[in-house]
């Protein structure tokens, strides 16, 4: 029989022990249930917690005793655990939605294929300049939950995957942002482009008329989903081709960003984020900036001064006139474009892992513009081989970063740029993305 204060935590990563520490402060008995291993630290929060948990397997029965099941956003909807669980009738939630039950916080949800996790970060970095009381979250760094439970904040700035916004129902975001929408986790939406454009466009769910939705007006996957999905909010389009009534543009090279309030601009070569994604970025930012009317001064500054992200771009070392550069974050085509699309060298360019539904297509003409060699880093290489035979002459395989990046450096000619820009996930040989992106930093440091 389901018991109404008994919640169930299906998944014991951050976003699941941090649903389960905000329950467990909210007054339910708690049970944490992961198919596999639980990570270490997590395993010792919970018995230090005192939070009942099961690793190795899901007991079904115990999970449908629940009165409440939070799911994991990495949890397929096709799991058999979940199909049990419905066919029961037990609620599944989201974690964005079990914590958004618990703050009064304003939430600016950003979502995206590309540009969220930097949005994200420099959205928060424009409200703690502002001297505002703000948490950041989400799919990076601290699980929603685990924030609320921990101290509420004044405002949220969510990174939204797809996966999160799969599962939510109540959730509300006061302004959302949507970067841009390209193909990517396609093999968890039926390898259906439309259904991951329904899923990015979740993020306006329970919005109001008072609310503001923030989007890139030139890309042609938000385009379409607009077709089809009617936004009651505000709406801000930013654009780097045409000029806007309302939102952000640029007039030569300057960035406009008007609102119903008021007008800021400034020169695209103060921006700290040069290239053109992440002038669409900082677009995005700037315009939640003005919307909350944060003061132009500190608009202009947080612009100019932001760091951004780790494994975006990052500028790991120059070794006998060779640029490395590490885009371990790049995990899709679209993300990948961005990044050769702004090297202004030849580039000896490490790619691969495990394939998402991958179109190489896109790239062909930058690839042949601007790829010296191409280094296959990854188990399984044969479509990269295939998509790029007749447009670069050498392609060569590895299995380590390190292998990798000693290969690429004996390609790579001085003045020549090294990227890793994968277009992949990691998980074939490395633990995730950032392992992937450390991996390579330290076999770059070891040449």
């Amino acid at each position: 029989m389901r018991h109404g204060k008994k919640i169930a935590i299906l998944g014991a990563g951050e976003s699941g022990i941090g649903s389960a520490v905000l329950a467990r402060k909210m007054g339910y008995e708690v049970f944490v249930s992961d198919a596999g291993r639980i990570p270490e630290k997590y395993r010792t929060e919970l018995v230090d917690r005192g939070i009942a948990y099961e690793e190795g397997g899901h007991s079904f029965e115990r999970l449908g005793e629940a009165g409440e099941v939070i799911k994991s956003p990495g949890i397929p909807p096709n799991a058999s655990v979940v199909a049990y669980l419905r066919k029961a009738g037990v609620p599944i939630t989201a974690e964005i939605d079990f914590a958004g039950r618990y703050t009064k916080a304003m939430i600016i949800g950003i979502t995206g294929s590309n540009g969220k996790t930097t949005t994200t970060l420099l959205m928060h970095h424009l409200l703690k300049k502002a001297g505002l009381k703000a948490g950041v979250g989400g799919n990076v760094g601290t699980s929603f939950a685990r924030q609320v439970a921990e101290g509420d904040q004044d405002y949220f700035v969510l990174e939204l995957s797809s996966f999160q916004l799969d599962d939510m129902r109540d959730f509300r975001t006061h302004i959302a942002i949507l970067t841009n929408i390209t193909p990517d986790h396609l093999d968890r939406y039926e390898n259906r482009f439309e259904n991951y454009v329904d899923a990015k466009f979740r993020i306006l769910r329970n919005q109001r008329e008072t609310d503001s939705f923030i989007y890139c007006l030139d890309d042609a996957g938000t385009r379409k989903g607009l077709e089809s999905h009617r936004p009651v909010a505000r709406q801000y389009p930013f654009s780097i081709r045409e000029q806007v009534a309302c939102g952000a543009y640029l007039e030569d090279d300057r960035l406009i960003i008007k609102t119903e309030k008021n007008t800021f601009n400034m020169t695209i070569a103060e921006l700290a984020l040069q290239g053109k994604h992440n002038v669409y970025n900082s677009m995005a930012a700037a315009i939640a900036a003005k919307v909350l009317d944060l003061r132009n001064e500190v608009v202009r500054e947080s612009l100019g001064d932001f760091k951004n992200v780790a494994h975006r771009l990052e500028h790991v070392g120059k070794i006998q006139g060779i640029e490395f550069i590490n885009d371990s974050k790049a995990t899709n085509v679209n993300a990948t474009w961005y990044a050769l699309g702004s090297m202004t060298t030849p580039v000896v360019w490490i790619a691969g892992g495990v394939d998402k539904g991958n179109d190489y297509s896109m790239l062909k003409p930058v690839v042949r513009e601007k790829v010296r060699a191409i280094v296959c880093l990854g188990k399984e290489n044969g479509k990269i081989h295939d998509a790029f035979e007749d447009d670069v002459d050498i392609i060569v395989n590895t299995l380590s970063a390190r292998e990798a990046v000693g290969v690429a450096y004996h390609l790579a000619a001085k003045g020549d740029t090294v990227l890793l820009s994968p277009a992949c996930a990691s998980f074939d040989l490395f633990k995730n993305y950032e392992d992937r992106g450390n991996q390579f930093k330290e076999a770059v440091r070891q040449l």
